[in-house]
């Protein structure tokens, strides 16, 4: 599986640095980086399933966004917490 993982982690406090190095940590242990909070994953079934429980127990939903771009066929986009995305799909102008 070909995965991207971005993240942005509320770091105005202690536990949110904590919080995005143990993010950035498990991401570093499956993938590789290729920006700050972007990192290509190319992990098999059981290692994307222990990555990601890893990343959403890390992961404050009410403060910090974490998104998945599942890269192998059609490109399929998972979303956990806030910053809600944006649709594509309808007009971009209000």
């Amino acid at each position: 599986m070909l995965i991207l993982v971005a993240y942005d982690v509320a770091t105005g406090n202690k536990a949110g640095t904590r919080r995005l190095r143990r993010i950035a940590q498990a991401c570093e242990d499956y993938c590789q980086r290729v920006q700050n909070s972007v990192f290509e994953c190319r992990v098999n079934k059981q290692q994307w399933i222990i990555l990601k429980d890893r990343l959403l127990k890390e992961t404050k939903l009410d403060e910090d966004s974490l998104r998945f771009y599942f890269m192998d066929n059609d490109i399929l986009i998972e979303h956990h917490g806030c910053k809600e995305p944006i649709n594509l799909e309808e007009p971009l102008i209000f």
